[in-house]
């Protein structure tokens, strides 16, 4: 099992249009990876195979992040992480939005023949902006010299510090006696 190659990212995206094609919901795993922990491996292999299941066409996806060395480990930062993940994956699968008002001729026009020769005023481009871009949560697109001054702020301590603040607000689910029972018969380890 390779969770995170590309050979089951083209299984998966097989699995969505054998469901299209039947006219079937369906689900099927993606965003799983091979690597260990949550690093680039990881951020591309979860990247490559939630886009390519969105593509296709896939209704649900199983382990979409947070999973990690082909099911065998889970990471709670590496879930965090795949917010943006899934944002990017998310919006490929929207698409370019092809309407008279998206292909802007009028404004084309008036920036390029009798404005300002650029978009930064017109209205359109801060509408466009907050409907087409997708924000990163955790994801940096500071300049090198903002970043630089912002400290070298690295993704994965990022995603640390937003883990642990969730995880603060979340009430514990399990019973504190269970808990304690289940510690007792099981070497569980958190890192």
């Amino acid at each position: 099992m390779s969770g995170g190659s590309a050979e089951q990212a083209l299984l998966t995206a097989g699995c969505a249009q054998m469901h299209r094609f039947y006219g079937l919901p369906g689900g099927a795993a993606a965003g799983i990876a091979d690597s260990k922990v949550p690093d680039m491996q990881a951020g591309w292999e979860q990247a490559i195979s939630n886009t390519l299941a969105g593509l296709a066409g896939l209704n649900m996806v199983y382990e979409a992040v947070g999973m990690h060395a082909s099911l065998l480990g889970f990471s709670f930062e590496s879930l965090t992480l795949g917010d943006d993940i899934l944002g990017q994956a998310l919006r490929c699968v929207r698409g370019i939005d092809v309407t008279e008002d998206s292909l802007s001729i009028e404004v084309m026009k008036e920036v390029c023949l009798t404005g300002p020769g650029h978009y930064l005023g017109a209205d359109q481009t801060l509408k466009l902006m907050q409907t087409e871009y997708v924000y990163p949560v955790l994801g940096n697109r500071m300049s090198p010299k903002e970043w630089n001054e912002a400290g070298r702020p690295l993704l994965l301590e990022g995603a640390k510090k937003r883990t642990a603040e969730i995880l603060a607000k979340a009430p514990c689910q399990i019973d504190p006696a269970l808990d304690r029972r289940i510690r007792e018969a099981f070497a569980i380890h958190f890192r």
